[in-house]
C-alpha cells in the first residue's frame, strides 16, 4: 500500500492508496478553536516535524445528534444515533486525488449542509472518490464550526476590540480555502482552478462567501445546490440571540469572556431552545455584521463582489416535502401567506393550486414554501450575477424517489448522491430506494458537474443544449429520468414574487 506522503506548508502528511487514487483524511487547516480561541476567527495550524498520519476523518463539529436522527426518522426510516465522535477540535479537511504529482488538476472544495447546526464532511454520501477516479478532479471536503460555536454574534456585547466574530463558521471555510490555495498543488491540484460547491446550508454559505471581501480570489467557480442568499440577521438581531444565550447560562452581558469556560454540553443543551425561540436556521446563520459580511450578499453581488465567478445553481422540485414530513405534515401558514402577499394571499395560493395537476392545496403549499425558501432566492442570486455579466447556469432536479411509497418526491437533499455518484451508501439508499433508472441519471449529473468544475460549462454529450441563464429565456436544465430543457419553468408562479421582499 502506497503511503501517499505529501509535504505541506505546515509539515508532511501521510495518506493512503484507495484503488487508483490517493486519499488523505483529517488534515488540520486551523488551530483547534479551544479555550480563548472559542468564538474567535480561526488561526493557521501549528507546524509539525514528524510525518502526520492522515488516514481517518476528524471528529465532527459539535452538534445535537437527535436533530440529525429526526430527519431520517421523519420519512419512516430507522432512527439511528450517529456513533461518530464530536469535538470542538474539528477544523480538518479531507482530500481525494488521482495523484500527488503536481498535475494541476481542477479542484472542487465541498461545504456540507445541515441547517448550520448538523452534518460533517465525513458523511458518506460526500465521498469524493468518484470525482477523482472517473473525472481526474481533486476533491476537498471540510468541517466548520456549527450552531452556537460557529455563528453566535458577540462583538456588539464585548466591543469591537474584543476580536469576536459572529461568522466563525464562514471564516473557517475561508481558512480552508486559503489552505487549499497554499497547499493543493502538492496534492495534484491547480490553485488557480478551484470550484467551491455546497448544498443547503453549504450553498447558503457560498452565497455569503460571494459577498465576503476575505473570500475574493480564493475560488473561480461556485455550485450552489438548494441554497442561496436568503433572509439573514443583522448584527442587532444576532445580538439578541447572544443575549438570550447568556441569560440561559446564568451570565450577564458583561461576562462574555466567561463563555470560553462554559462546558460544551451546556452549550449544546440550550442550542435547540435558542433555535426554537429565534426561528430555527435564522438563529445560527451568517450575520450581516458590516465587517466580514458588509451587506446582504445580494447587495454585495449588485456591487460586483463576485462578477468574475462563474455560477451553476438550482433547486429540487419538491424541496419542502422533507421539512413538511419532519414537522408532522403540511400546515398552511395563513399568517405568513398574508404577510407575504397581503390582500392577494388567497389568490396566490389558488394560483399555486391550479398550477398542479392534482390541484392539491397541501402540495401547493409545499410548492410555495419551496419557492420562498429555495427557488426564488436562487433565481435572485442568478439574476444579480447575470446583471454583472457573469456566466450562470440554472437547473431544477425533478427526479422523484420511489422510496417510502413516493412521499419524498424530489425533496430537499435528493440530488446529493446523484451529483457525487454515491447512490449505494446508507443514507443515499434510504432517500433514493432501488429504482433501476438511478445510475444512468447519476452518471450524467456527475459528469455534468465534473465538466463545470473543469472548464466552467456543465454541458456534456447526452444532455439537450443547455444555454447560459439570462433574464429573457431563463433556460433551465430539468434533471429527470430523461433530462430536458425548459424556458422559465413555473414562470407564472415566479412572476408572483417579483415585487415581494424576501430579505428584511
Amino acid at each position: 500500500m502506497s503511503q501517499c506522503i505529501v509535504e505541506t506548508r505546515y509539515g508532511r502528511v501521510q495518506g493512503y492508496q484507495q484503488g487508483e487514487i490517493c486519499v488523505w483524511k483529517g488534515i488540520p487547516f486551523a488551530r483547534p478553536p479551544l479555550g480563548t480561541r472559542r468564538f474567535r476567527p480561526p488561526e493557521p495550524p501549528e507546524p509539525w516535524t514528524d510525518v502526520r498520519p492522515a488516514t481517518a476523518f476528524s471528529p465532527m463539529a459539535p452538534q445535537v445528534a437527535e436533530m440529525g436522527a429526526s430527519m431520517v426518522g421523519a420519512i419512516g426510516a430507522e432512527r439511528v444515533v450517529d456513533p461518530r465522535p464530536i469535538s470542538e477540535d474539528c477544523l480538518y479537511l479531507n482530500i481525494w486525488s488521482p495523484a500527488a504529482d503536481q498535475g494541476k488538476r481542477p479542484v472542487m472544495v465541498y461545504i456540507h449542509g445541515g441547517a448550520f447546526t448538523i452534518g460533517s464532511a465525513s458523511d458518506p454520501w460526500y465521498d469524493g472518490a468518484s470525482f477523482a477516479a472517473r473525472h481526474n478532479i481533486v476533491v476537498v471536503s471540510l468541517n466548520y464550526r456549527l450552531g452556537i460555536l460557529g455563528f453566535v454574534y458577540l462583538k456588539e456585547l464585548a466591543g469591537a476590540a474584543s476580536g469576536y466574530s459572529g461568522n466563525c463558521g464562514l471564516l473557517d471555510q475561508i481558512a480552508a480555502l486559503r489552505w487549499v490555495r497554499e497547499n493543493i498543488e502538492a496534492f495534484g491540484g491547480d490553485p488557480e482552478n478551484v470550484t467551491v460547491m455546497g448544498e443547503s446550508a453549504g450553498a447558503m454559505s457560498i452565497a455569503a462567501l460571494l459577498g465576503m471581501p476575505a473570500a475574493r480570489g480564493l475560488f473561480k467557480r461556485a455550485i450552489l445546490q438548494s441554497g442561496a442568499a436568503g433572509d439573514l440577521p443583522t448584527g442587532a438581531e444576532a445580538t439578541r440571540v447572544a443575549q438570550a444565550l447568556l441569560t440561559r447560562l446564568g451570565l450577564d452581558p458583561s461576562q462574555v469572556e466567561a463563555l470560553a469556560e462554559v462546558p460544551l454540553e451546556a452549550l449544546l443543551k440550550v442550542q435547540p431552545e435558542l433555535g426554537q425561540e429565534f426561528g430555527g436556521v435564522r438563529a445560527f446563520s451568517p450575520v450581516i455584521d458590516g465587517e466580514t459580511l458588509p451587506q446582504h450578499p445580494l447587495a454585495m453581488l449588485a456591487q460586483g463582489s463576485a462578477r468574475d465567478v462563474t455560477v451553476l445553481l438550482g433547486t429540487n422540485r419538491d424541496e419542502w416535502r422533507l421539512f413538511a414530513l419532519m414537522s408532522g405534515g403540511v400546515q398552511i401558514n395563513e399568517a405568513l401567506l398574508k404577510r407575504l402577499f397581503g390582500d392577494s394571499a388567497q389568490q396566490v395560493l389558488a394560483l399555486y393550486t391550479a398550477a398542479r395537476e392534482d390541484h392539491s392545496p397541501e402540495f401547493a403549499w409545499i410548492d410555495l414554501m419551496s419557492d420562498l425558501v429555495f427557488r426564488i432566492p436562487a433565481i435572485r442570486l442568478a439574476e444579480a450575477q447575470v446583471r454583472q455579466g457573469a456566466p450562470v447556469w440554472m437547473y431544477r432536479f425533478d427526479w422523484k424517489s420511489p422510496a417510502f411509497g413516493g412521499v419524498l418526491g424530489a425533496a430537499h437533499a435528493m440530488d446529493i448522491p446523484f451529483v457525487f455518484n454515491t447512490l449505494d451508501v446508507g443514507l443515499s439508499r434510504v432517500f433514493t430506494g432501488t429504482a433501476p433508472n438511478r445510475q444512468a441519471l447519476a452518471d450524467l449529473m456527475h459528469a455534468s458537474w465534473a465538466a463545470f468544475i473543469r472548464n466552467g460549462n456543465p454541458s456534456i454529450p447526452g444532455l439537450p443544449e443547455w444555454p447560459r441563464y439570462d433574464l429573457e429565456r431563463r433556460a433551465t436544465l430539468i434533471w429527470d429520468e430523461t433530462p430536458s430543457l425548459a424556458e422559465d419553468p413555473q414562470g407564472e408562479l415566479r412572476a408572483l414574487w417579483e415585487e415581494i421582499r424576501l430579505v428584511s
